[in-house]
């Protein structure tokens, strides 16, 4: 299995469920998924295709989870000190599909490293939609002694076992010396002006019956051009590149770095 194939899987798959809409940050600057960037600049393996992927590996929950949080996607108030950063992505079972109405409880520190454990500041639980899609609203936490940055999750599908892991931030020199650091469950983040953007996508260990691993439609793609950067592209658009065609999977405008054969989330080879 070649590496455009390893990746198609997962990455189509995402592009279908956000056709129409917002590209996902996860797409935002190129075709990586979530954890493709480690600590110290050594990069681990790229995520390969849902049905050879390992779920997302299991952490300690640590001395400040509490239940009964309330239900929100937003953790923050106009006056919340500390980084805006928005953490978005999908969770998948073992087929690659996405889950509905899985459970996401998150929980973390506040811009100084302290936990709330009298009250439900920076904690809060939400569901996935029907394209297994989530959104947090929330800062950059802050760090306590022994730990480096990290924001705490539980998360479940109807009626399965609950994963509870943790998800760190790239670049943090803690990471090297943090004995809980997985880079395994490292966020992609970016920064998009004061704020930050971060993704990662959850596989749990769920049975699914696979389906076709490409969206299909019901129209003709428009006659095809050549692939040029700035040009704004819908989905559905053929385009050649390279002496070869291509459709486009999902709206975008087109950047140096997103050539087709490179991003086979926004094109799929003809």
């Amino acid at each position: 299995m070649d590496e455009e194939s390893k990746l198609s899987r997962k990455t189509v798959l995402k592009a279908a469920l956000a056709a129409g809409v917002a590209a996902p940050v996860a797409l935002i600057g190129g075709p990586a998924l979530a954890r493709t960037t480690a600590a110290g600049g050594t990069a681990p393996e790229l995520t390969p295709a849902c049905h050879d992927d390992d779920p997302t590996i299991a952490q300690t929950e640590g001395p400040y989870f509490k239940p009964n949080s309330p239900e929100r996607t937003n953790l923050v108030t106009p006056g919340t000190p500390g980084t805006r950063l928005t953490v978005t992505g999908y969770v998948f079972g073992r087929a690659c599909l996405p889950i509905n109405r899985a459970l996401l409880d998150f929980w973390q520190a506040d811009v100084n490293g302290a936990y709330d454990n009298t009250g439900y500041t920076f904690r809060g639980h939400q569901y996935t939609n029907a394209q297994g899609a989530f959104t947090l609203s929330t800062i950059v936490p802050g760090l306590y002694p022994g730990r480096t940055r990290h924001i705490h999750v539980k998360v479940q599908a109807p009626g399965r076992p609950v994963l509870t892991t943790q998800l760190y931030f790239p670049g943090e020199p803690r990471n090297n010396t943090d004995t809980i650091f997985d880079a395994r469950l490292l966020m992609t983040v970016r920064d998009n002006g004061s704020a930050k953007e971060a993704a990662f996508d959850f596989v749990l260990d769920v049975p699914q019956t696979p389906t076709s691993t490409r969206p299909t439609s019901t129209s003709t793609p428009p006659g095809g051009t050549s692939w040029a950067v700035g040009t704004a592209y819908a989905a559905g658009t053929r385009v050649t590149y390279g002496g070869r065609g291509y459709v486009c999977l999902q709206p975008h405008t087109a950047q140096a770095g997103w050539e087709p054969p490179a991003v086979p989330a926004l094109w799929r080879a003809e």
